[in-house]
């Protein structure tokens, strides 16, 4: 059994504003109707994988189970990593979780946001490096390049690759981000792959690679996974030994240093979807070259992306060339096709300036469903907030702001102080400033109800929790 290690903690910030950090974009139907994530989790499993490992942070902790359930995937391990540390901690600490069962487990180690068409291809490539992971080898799988990318790393292979693509091979160097006439060169000798961050290898190989090239790691990640706490089904990683490792990827703490490497060329379709131009290459165009999603319209445009992620918000395009233009309910991206890598810049200013949306998503996701704003005043707050079947929000109180609650969809199981009342559509109810409250949803479809909120503070951190359900603070 092979155990895939998703790795699923990024931000995605160069595809703002669809990704954004509460919300990045693994978790996003970037393609077709399935998330990134979900559609990694079903690539990697099937006969020969085992459940997978998950490596997350708390942001994310309820959002992974139930895209995973929408797919009917039952996941392993839930690791919670108290903050971002990069891939090299995040990779040691599921080897150590999994050698403590298996030392020689398999594990193929995969970033959550990448697109393969073409899944049974890809786990067939997985199958030819397996004997060599089994043998000790750390493998890795490289993507044959298509044109000189400056975007990605290479691989550097001991020999050309030759007719013979389905085979182990030996590996040469990592070759860092090229500049284009260095890339060029590298994809005519037929001597370089690009490196997708994708790895095999055994549980004992590579904790034995990181005790002996990244020493420093080991204790603090050693400590931190015996000191992790279970949690409503997640195991949270222990923060004070997290905390004293590096910030450092796997390819600079093992990958660039270790002696026993092996590359398998995988070359049946691969994009990180790094940015809005891979998006508009991996979407269906027309023969002018134009993609639309949602509510778009073009109009003698070429070479452009038009993407509306809202309802409602009709996006048109009129004489466009080589635009990528995004609309979100709180938010719209207009740029040059050529200038995507630049768009993590403009992220940054948005943060400078405090902008809510440079960071925060329109939804804001919760264990129990998500809400989100509609009107913002002064003094008050109009939502929309969605409950799940069967979930219920915390029994909680407002030191400063009254709410008045309406249900317009489902059936509503309302507590308030002492009171306990079933609210059905169209029916409402008032919750005084400081009282005592919790919102259900006792039936089987979604529950859906406006929230008015008034009063002199209306921000997310007016609450006191005296019960949850999911054990938040």
């Amino acid at each position: 059994m092979i155990t895939p290690v998703l790795l699923c903690g990024g931000s995605g910030t160069r595809l703002w504003p669809l990704s954004r950090k509460s919300y990045p974009k693994q978790f996003v139907p970037l393609i077709g109707e399935e998330t990134l994530f979900q559609a990694s989790a079903k690539r990697l499993s099937g006969e020969g994988y085992g459940k997978p490992v998950i490596v997350t942070n708390a942001d994310f902790r309820f959002i992974v189970p139930e895209q995973l359930l929408e797919v009917g995937i039952d996941p392993g391990a839930i690791l919670i990593e108290p903050d971002r540390r990069n891939t090299a901690p995040a990779v040691l600490a599921a080897a150590l979780y999994l050698a403590e069962q298996d030392p020689d487990a398999l594990m193929l180690v995969a970033p959550s946001d990448h697109v393969v068409p073409d899944a049974a291809a890809f786990r067939a490539v997985v199958k030819i490096g397996e004997a060599a992971a089994k043998d000790g080898k750390l493998v890795t799988f490289g993507i044959e390049p298509t044109h000189p990318e400056t975007g990605y790393g290479y691989l550097e292979l001991s020999d050309c690759l030759g007719e013979d693509k389905a085979r182990v091979v030996s590996l040469e160097r990592f070759v860092e981000k090229p500049d284009l006439p260095d890339a060029e060169k590298m994809v005519a000798s037929g001597k370089f792959l690009w490196n997708a961050g994708i790895f095999l290898f055994s549980a004992k190989a590579i904790i034995e690679a990181f005790s002996q090239y990244a020493p420093n790691l080991m204790e603090p990640i050693e400590q931190s996974v015996r000191g992790a706490a279970p949690d409503l089904g997640f195991l949270r990683l222990d923060p004070e030994s997290w905390a004293r490792a590096e910030d450092i990827s796997i390819d600079y703490a093992v990958m660039e240093r270790a002696d026993n490497l092996a590359v398998v060329p995988f070359s049946a379709g691969w994009s990180d979807l790094g940015d809005w131009g891979a998006v508009w290459k991996e979407s269906e165009q027309d023969d002018k070259g134009v993609a639309l999603s949602g509510n778009a319209t073009a109009i003698d445009c070429s070479n452009s992306l038009l993407r509306s992620e809202a309802d409602g918000l009709e996006i048109v395009g009129v004489g466009l060339n080589n635009v990528l233009a995004v609309a979100m309910p709180d938010a719209v991206l207009i740029a040059d096709a050529s200038r995507t890598q630049d768009i993590r810049k403009a992220v940054d200013v948005l943060k400078a300036k405090k902008v809510r949306q440079a960071e925060a998503f329109p939804l804001d996701h919760r264990p129990w469903g998500w809400f989100e704003s509609l009107v913002v005043g002064g003094r008050f707050q109009v939502k929309r907030i969605v409950v799940k079947p069967g979930a219920a929000l915390s029994l909680q109180s407002h030191h400063h702001r009254a709410e008045h609650w309406i249900v317009v969809e489902g059936t509503a199981k309302v507590t308030i102080g002492q009171e306990i009342k079933l609210l059905t559509e169209n029916q409402s109810v008032y919750i005084p400033l400081g009282e005592t409250h919790r919102l259900e949803n006792p039936g089987k479809v979604n529950m859906v109800l406006i929230e008015v909120q008034t009063g002199s503070y209306l921000g997310e951190d007016d609450i006191v929790r005296y019960e949850d359900i999911y054990s938040r603070d």
